[in-house]
């Protein structure tokens, strides 16, 4: 099933409206801990109605209470699916590759989930691109879940309701989530911090082997993905990468060292597969690589990624926590007068988040 705001908005209207009015304001809401309509959001979602699923996901994106009540159910119940993230440049066919990819995923019996993560608009906050358009021989295929979610002005274009949805994702039976990224900037390798594998995508005869060196792209992925198989020079494209990413392997022994004495990531050799998605010559041969990852998969290489995800989904609460109580009317006053007097440079800006802070925390906030 492809997801769309229809299937979002649908359900039972009396039980499943927006969440925003359990939250008065502040703080962590009690309503968010004991709200009946998550719960039953997340039994429906668990029961593998799908357009309870979609309404979740919305709810997700919105930071809602019924949101964070649905996950206080869902969360203990993920943890099993291989997140696949597929990052590149645009114009590389990221999208026509994740809808190849969730292809050979339902031709193997298995259901799969892709959210694409998409810029946002700067009016509304929603997402631009919409690559769902992309996917479209899946919309009736109720197996195949597909998102477009907004960025929000995420750095790298992950909002950290991603991470979120792709539990909601993973709790709801999908055995295999794609995160697609919008493939711009150099904050993309941010990708690498949540995905249990990551794909890089590239185009032959695009110049884009040396953007990817530049943004540390090639150094983040565990597969390189030459698209667009069937175009002349592909197949050297591929080679020169393979190349690229062999030189030095003969140290990588001293290499990996160096990386742990310094508590950096340790080098990767990546995989490099020649693809033609519209035809699907190459996909299985991808998918079987994916395959063996996922089952290969222990507790040591899951942990970084787990524990990746784990401090982007606190990072993004704890803020969420934080602005609620900023927000709260009893300290507007106070933090407006803060404002005011760093935009007159009467206070400069640190000592203004400290006594914020103090505020927030009901101490007194000093000098």
């Amino acid at each position: 099933m492809t997801d769309g705001n229809a299937g979002a908005n649908s359900g039972d209207p009396g039980e499943l409206r927006s969440g925003r009015g359990d939250d008065p304001g502040g703080g962590d809401p009690p309503a968010a801990r004991t709200s009946p309509r998550g719960a039953h959001l997340a039994e429906r979602v668990r029961a593998g109605d799908r357009r309870m699923l979609a309404r979740l996901l919305t709810e997700i994106e919105d930071r809602t209470a019924v949101a964070e009540a649905a996950l206080r159910v869902l969360y203990p119940l993920s943890g099993g699916a291989h997140l696949v993230g597929v990052t590149g440049a645009p114009g590389a066919g990221k999208s026509t590759l994740v809808a190849a990819l969730a292809r050979a995923v339902r031709a193997s019996g298995r259901p799969a989930a892709v959210l694409a993560i998409d810029p946002s608009s700067p009016i509304t906050g929603g997402a631009l691109l919409g690559d769902r358009i992309r996917m479209q021989e899946h919309a009736g295929d109720r197996d195949v879940f597909i998102r477009s979610m907004a960025s929000r002005g995420h750095a790298g274009g992950l909002a950290a309701a991603s991470v979120d949805a792709a539990a909601a994702l993973d709790a709801a039976g999908f055995p295999i989530v794609f995160l697609e990224t919008v493939g711009a900037g150099q904050s993309e390798v941010e990708i690498a911090s949540i995905a249990d594998t990551t794909l890089v995508v590239e185009a032959p005869e695009m110049g884009d082997e040396v953007q990817a060196i530049k943004a540390g792209l090639l150094e983040v992925a565990d597969i390189v993905v030459v698209t667009k198989g069937d175009r002349p020079g592909a197949g050297r494209t591929a080679a020169q990468l393979r190349a690229m990413l062999t030189v030095g392997a003969a140290d990588e022994a001293e290499a990996i060292r160096r990386a742990e004495a310094h508590g950096r990531r340790r080098p990767k050799r990546p995989q490099v597969v020649l693809v033609t998605a519209p035809t699907g010559d190459g996909i299985r041969d991808l998918l079987d690589a994916l395959d063996r990852r996922a089952a290969g998969r222990d507790a040591s290489a899951v942990r970084p990624a787990r524990l990746a995800r784990a401090a982007a989904q606190l990072d993004a609460v704890l803020a969420e926590r934080l602005r609620a109580r900023l927000r709260d009317a009893h300290r507007r006053d106070e933090i407006d007068a803060v404002i005011r007097a760093v935009a007159e440079h009467e206070l400069d800006p640190y000592a203004g988040a400290d006594r914020v802070m103090a505020l927030v925390e009901g101490s007194p906030s000093g000098g």
